[in-house]
């Protein structure tokens, strides 16, 4: 961790943390394969739970040595928001860089996307687009949706434990209690929604 004042050890780190991302990202598309479930259900499952283990108990500590809530929660939606943000938005942007001005010879491409209506104000007219950067929404609006919500909620319910009780973290043990049963609860609310929808779109196995 000397070299390169850490420089050196946080870049190796980010790029571990990249290759082991696309190996669990690769198992958990076969495993849904295997499976019978689309990539929606593998990714709010096996893949969300493999990256954001570490998130929890980088929370957990947090939340044990300092005296405040802030950095537990902080670390929380801090790094949604990389993965938001910057997980999507920057692989996005390259992506449609690299096909802007990339001409129109992919068949692959004028295979899966020149007849989808649902690209029309988009892309313009079946039979006359040009070739851009496609990804395909499917369930994702309402399981934003979904998510949003069960984020309120909590939201919601860590200002009523600051008025009731005192604090976002800790209190008496039977508010502790009810407060982790609560917000799992809606974890269990967002993945089984967002799953019914993803399975409700065609997704699984074909009959």
């Amino acid at each position: 961790t000397d070299y390169c004042g850490g420089w050196l050890c946080f870049g190796c780190s980010l790029l571990a943390i990249g290759i082991v991302t696309m190996i669990i990202n690769d198992m958990a598309s076969l495993l849904g394969c295997v499976m019978c479930l689309p990539d929606e259900i593998t990714a709010i499952t096996f893949v969300a739970l493999g990256t954001s283990l570490p998130d929890t108990f980088a929370s957990m500590s947090a939340a044990k040595a300092e005296p405040y809530a802030d950095s537990s929660v902080g670390n929380v939606t801090g790094s949604n928001s990389v993965n938001v943000f910057l997980g999507l938005g920057l692989p996005w942007m390259i992506a449609a860089f690299a096909w802007l001005g990339g001409g129109n010879d992919n068949a692959k491409w004028q295979r899966k996307y020149q007849g989808i209506p649902e690209l029309t104000d988009t892309l313009g007219p079946p039979g006359q687009r040009e070739q851009a950067f496609v990804v395909l929404a499917g369930s994702l609006s309402f399981s934003v949706a979904v998510f949003s919500a069960c984020a309120v909620t909590c939201i919601a319910l860590l200002a009523i434990r600051r008025r009731v009780i005192g604090g976002e973290l800790g209190g008496p043990r039977g508010s502790k209690w009810l407060s982790s049963f609560f917000l799992t609860c809606l974890w269990f609310v967002y993945l089984g929604l967002s799953s019914w929808r993803a399975l409700d779109n065609g997704g699984g196995c074909a009959a």
